[in-house]
């Protein structure tokens, strides 16, 4: 499994994003790797799950990259995070 944090320059905000993801799914149990990039870079990096806020997410569904997107309204509300997180990865057979 694949998770690949997206943000606008691939810099502070996505890799705050990856630390939350990184404990959020050794709590769930699951085996994935977990990476970040720039918008630019997104729809060259294969991954099953992109994670970003909403504007992100609606720029990454235009450039339909190959996997699942996960749009977050709140970049730092782990909760919520988790919650979006967990119906991906289920729906993709992980959990």
């Amino acid at each position: 499994m694949k998770i690949t944090v997206v943000c606008g320059n691939g810099l502070g905000t996505s890799l705050m994003m990856e630390m939350s993801i990184k404990s959020i799914v050794k709590d769930l149990g699951v085996a994935a790797e977990v990476d970040h990039v720039d918008l630019g870079s997104a729809k060259s990096t294969p991954s099953d799950i992109y994670v970003g806020t909403s504007d992100i997410a609606e720029q990454l569904e235009a450039q339909q990259v190959s996997g699942k997107i996960v749009s977050l309204k709140n970049m730092v509300d782990k909760a919520a995070m988790k919650e979006r997180l967990s119906v991906a990865l289920s729906e993709l057979g992980a959990l």
